[in-house]
């Protein structure tokens, strides 16, 4: 699942489990299709980097937090954000099990604990009572409860009706970085920056065993009620599993090669995914085998494809080269080198034969999928492209570039037909119309759309009227 352009923060199944959340350093929050792996939604609002991404019970909306700490909650059958939590402090959240409230967490510690109602979005209660900042909280099975962790150093235990604590438990010797209620409520697993994972008995409060196997701080846990285990992750590059009751490792998966970030399990739990500072990693839950690494590079990845016929997948990123990969066996069959810079888009021919790529360097480069070579390059553009595209028919290439430009290129010779001049700012979106005879150009910085006649060169229309930056246009 390729489409994010800087590291992915968090994902998520929803609750049947045919789709996937995930949030990501790029400020987008996307949600895929856990058959097919297409992107259904892309969710663009966050300021700042998505940190976490969690769904309702129902499964009708997602909720996203990002580094401003804001938080947004979209409705998945209009694809609105429903409404905006908006506090620069807010760290952590968590849906209750009817999917009614929403717990918002807080760095700073007057804030506290804040309940709102997902339907009018309006705050219902405050939990007040940490010292320090709120890392994490969760609701209880049973929506009665929600146990909070901070950077005190402790475990709160909190009545959600009279807003209470009930609970105060003390035992990690650094802060609190993730909680978590079993399945059945009667215990609460916890993980720390002190790299232990602790189970605490709900009744009593105490802690019932300490796991310290983590070599860096434990950042993300989930449980694993088919083999009744507890998994973390880690900043020391793995993710370990742990027997729920007794606390005994039973397994450690290695491979991430940064920080892993994340888990999250299918709700049949044969499968889980871990999300890192490398990329994405497929496991089999009953055997720890990893099944797939979904990243080919080494750097972030901008632009991913399908070719027309769907067998074939075309990608490009921040280390240059385009690589060609087969749908079925995930193998990548080409390497396609030749750029000097960035590759930040690739757009198959509507035939399938053929595949463009431009980028950093200002070339447009040909590229025949069956043997790999390229064809073309097409030079004029003095500042790099973000956008191609080819005409309907797959006889010519549009291109558009930080010089202002958008050219025109004919496939089969590579000679430039036309040069639209008219933006006052660099151009980063251009599409054909379906017909083939109109372009359409957008700026992301000049705000504004230009349709261009593509036998004639003129501008039909500038459409003026944006007053906030284009990302996007479609016929």
């Amino acid at each position: 699942l390729t489409g994010h352009v800087e590291w992915v923060n968090s994902i998520a199944y929803s609750p049947n489990g045919n789709r996937i959340a995930s949030g990501s350093y790029d400020r987008t929050v996307r949600v895929w299709d856990v058959t097919t792996g297409d992107c259904l939604y892309i969710f663009i609002g966050h300021t700042e980097g998505v940190y976490s991404v969690a769904y309702a019970p129902q499964g009708n909306v997602v909720a996203s937090r990002d580094g401003a700490g804001t938080v947004r909650l979209w409705d998945l059958e209009s694809g609105e954000c429903r409404f905006i939590i908006s506090d620069d402090s807010i760290n952590c959240m968590a849906f209750s099990p009817t999917g009614d409230i929403i717990a918002v967490g807080s760095y700073d510690c007057r804030e506290g604990i804040e309940l709102w109602g997902v339907e009018a979005g309006e705050l219902l209660r405050r939990l007040s009572g940490h010292k320090g900042g709120i890392i994490s909280v969760a609701y209880s099975p049973q929506g009665d409860r929600i146990v909070s962790g901070d950077s005190d150093m402790t475990v709160r235990l909190w009545d959600v009706e009279t807003g209470e604590c009930r609970q105060t438990m003390v035992g990690h010797t650094m802060g609190v970085t993730m909680v978590l209620y079993s399945p059945k409520g009667d215990y609460i697993t916890t993980a720390s920056d002190d790299n232990t994972v602790r189970l605490w008995n709900v009744g009593s409060g105490s802690s019932r065993k300490i796991s310290n196997n983590h070599s860096g701080s434990v950042i993300g846990l989930k449980h694993f009620s088919k083999q009744n285990q507890v998994a973390s992750c880690s900043r020391d590059f793995t993710i370990r599993l742990w027997h729920a009751e007794t606390g005994v490792h039973c397994r450690t998966l290695s491979g991430h090669s940064g920080y892993v970030w994340n888990i999250s399990y299918s709700p049949q739990e044969d499968h889980f995914i871990s999300c890192g500072d490398d990329g994405m990693r497929l496991w089999d839950a009953e055997s720890g085998a990893c099944l797939r690494f979904l990243n080919g590079y080494n750097n972030s990845v901008y632009d991913v494809t399908f070719s027309p016929q769907g067998d074939q997948i075309a990608s490009c990123g921040a280390d240059g080269p385009v690589r060609l990969w087969d749908v079925n066996t995930g193998e990548c069959q080409y390497v396609l080198t030749g750029h000097s810079g960035a590759v930040y888009m690739v757009s198959y021919s509507p035939q399938g034969n053929q595949v463009a790529s431009a980028g950093d360097d200002g070339t447009v480069r040909l590229w025949d999928v069956g043997t790999g070579a390229c064809e073309h390059t097409l030079t004029g553009h003095s500042d790099r492209i973000l956008s191609i595209v080819y005409s309907p028919n797959g006889s010519q290439i549009a291109s558009a570039s930080y010089d202002m430009r958008v050219q025109l290129w004919d496939v089969k010779t590579g000679i430039c037909s036309h040069i639209f001049i008219g933006h006052q700012r660099e151009v980063t979106r251009v599409v054909y119309s379906p017909q083939g005879g109109q372009v359409a150009s957008a700026s992301y910085f000049d705000k504004t759309v230009r349709l261009w006649d593509t036998e004639s060169g003129e501008c039909r229309h500038t459409l003026v009227g944006n007053k906030m930056e284009i990302i996007a246009i479609a016929y």
